[in-house]
């Protein structure tokens, strides 16, 4: 399908798409106080931006609750890439280090050290 769009060829390689996006929910999990931070951070400039497109404070007032909800979902999305960034560099350093065969392997290991250092820290919160 896409061979029909671009007059040029576009290598998808499965693998490295499968090894960053372990990675990058390994750190997500791993990171979850910096990944709730950067939300946080991200909804409260979104909510300031949008701030400055309304004239009155009227109609600002009256559509807040949506907005706010909209702009919290667009900041969770957001805070993702950040980790898909880290998580391609990752997956990187492992098919220099070890192969392209482990690469998966050690993506999937990430995620469940990730996974499991999330339950642990949220236990001892509560």
């Amino acid at each position: 399908m896409l061979d029909e769009l671009f007059p040029f060829k576009i290598a998808i390689d499965a693998t490295a798409i499968a090894g960053t996006s372990l990675w990058s929910l390994a750190l997500y999990l791993g990171f979850s106080p910096v990944s709730d931070w950067l939300m946080e951070q991200m909804s409260r400039w979104f909510n300031f931006a949008e701030r400055a497109l309304y004239t009155s404070s009227e109609e600002y007032e009256r559509t807040r609750r949506g907005r706010e909800a909209q702009n919290s979902f667009y900041a969770s999305i957001f805070s993702i890439i950040p980790f898909l960034a880290v998580g391609a560099f990752c997956n990187y350093l492992v098919e220099i280090g070890l192969d392209r065969s482990w690469a998966i392997s050690i993506g999937l290991l990430a995620c469940v050290g990730g996974g499991v250092y999330e339950l642990g820290r949220r236990d001892g919160q509560s």
